[in-house]
C-alpha cells in the first residue's frame, strides 16, 4: 500500500505541476490581455467579477495550481524526511505496541526517489541496535520493522533463546570474538502467553543501545523453520555485504531474518525514531467496532529506544 500511495502522490504532483505550468505559461498571459482589452475600451478598471466574465479561468486549472503545492509538499515530506507507520502486530514488544503510530526517518540511510527507491545521496548507514522499517525481502510491497541486530559481515548465532555477536573483522587486530549480548531478567509475566507459559522481560545491550526484549521461557525453538545458510549450522548466519540480520524483540512472536534470510541494504525505508500517538484497542477482535481505539496511551508518545 505504501508504495501505490507513493506512486500517486508522484503522478499526481506531476499532472498538477504540469497543468500549473501550462497555464501560468500559454493561457493567463490571453487572460490578461483580454483584460487589459476589455479595460481600454470601457475606460475604467474592471472588478474580479468583471475580470472572470471576460476571461474566465477553467476550473481544471484553478484546481491544479490550489492542489500541486500541498501535494508536491506532502510528497517531499514523506519520501525525503517523515512518514507515519502504524505498528500492526505485537513483533516489537514491549519496544512498540501494536495501535503505536511512529516516525520514520527517511533520510537516515540515504536519500531515494519514491518511485525505483534508487538512491541519489549518502546520508549514513544502519548501526547496530537501530529499528529499522524496510520493503520485506519475499514480500517487496509490504513494509516490515524490526531491530538491527546483524551488520555486514558479522556471524550471528541465536541458540538457547540467547543472542551471540561476532562483529565483523575490518581493520582490527586481532579480529574481535564471539560473544553473547549480554541481558538481565527485569520482568515477569507481565505481558500474556496464551499457552500459559513464563513471559520474561529482558534488558538487553546492543551495541550503544540498552532496550527490552520479551522471551517465552516454555517455548521450544522452531529450528527446522529457521533460514538454512549455505555452509552454516541451523541458528547460526554470517551476514552478507551490503545486508543486515534483523530480529523482532519479541523474540518468541517474530517472523524475521531467523526465518526468512537478510535484508538488502536496497531494501531500508528508514529509521523509527518517535511515537506521534499510540491508541489502545481493548474491543472483542471479533466485533465490528473492533478498529475504534478504546483509549489513548499518552505516556507513549516519545522517542523511540
Amino acid at each position: 500500500m505504501a508504495g501505490i500511495f507513493s506512486s500517486i502522490l508522484v503522478f499526481a504532483t506531476l499532472i498538477t505541476g504540469i497543468l500549473w505550468l501550462i497555464d501560468a505559461l500559454m493561457f493567463a498571459p490571453k487572460r490578461k490581455l483580454a483584460v487589459a482589452a476589455a479595460e481600454t475600451a470601457a475606460g475604467t478598471e474592471l472588478d474580479e467579477e468583471a475580470r472572470e466574465r471576460v476571461a474566465p479561468r477553467p476550473g481544471v486549472f484553478e484546481f491544479a495550481e490550489s492542489l500541486f503545492p500541498v501535494i508536491a509538499i506532502v510528497l517531499v515530506l514523506r519520501s525525503f524526511i517523515y512518514e507515519p507507520f502504524q505498528i500492526p502486530s505485537g513483533s516489537m514488544m514491549p519496544t512498540l505496541l501494536v495501535g503505536d503510530f511512529i516516525l520514520v526517518e527517511k533520510f537516515s540511510y540515504g536519500l531515494r526517489e519514491p518511485l525505483n527507491r534508487t538512491k541519489f545521496l549518502e546520508t549514513g548507514e544502519p548501526k547496530r541496535g537501530d529499528i529499522v522499517v524496510f520493503k520485506h525481502p519475499p514480500q517487496p510491497q509490504i513494509d516490515y520493522i524490526k531491530r538491527v541486530v546483524g551488520l555486514p559481515g558479522d556471524r550471528v548465532i541465536y541458540k538457547d533463546k540467547k543472542l551471540y555477536i561476532q562483529p565483523a573483522c575490518v581493520d582490527q587486530v586481532p579480529c574481535p570474538e564471539l560473544k553473547l549480548v549480554a541481558s538481565d531478567v527485569v520482568g515477569r509475566n507481565e505481558f500474556k502467553d496464551p499457552a500459559g507459559g513464563v513471559v520474561d522481560r529482558l534488558e538487553e545491550k546492543l551495541g550503544e543501545v540498552s532496550h527490552q526484549i520479551l522471551i517465552y521461557r516454555d517455548r521450544g525453538e522452531p529450528w527446522v523453520n529457521y533460514f538454512r545458510q549455505r555452509g552454516s549450522r541451523p541458528g547460526e548466519w554470517l551476514v552478507p555485504k551490503e545486508h543486515y540480520f534483523v530480529m523482532g524483540d519479541n523474540r518468541d512472536n517474530s517472523l524475521d531474518s531467523r526465518f526468512w534470510g537478510f535484508v538488502p541494504e536496497t531494501h531500508l525505508v528508514g529509521q523509527a525514531v518517535a511515537i506521534w500517538m499510540s491508541f489502545e484497542f481493548d474491543r472483542d477482535p471479533n466485533s465490528f467496532f473492533s478498529w475504534v481505539p478504546t483509549g489513548v496511551r499518552f505516556s507513549r508518545i516519545g522517542g523511540i529506544e
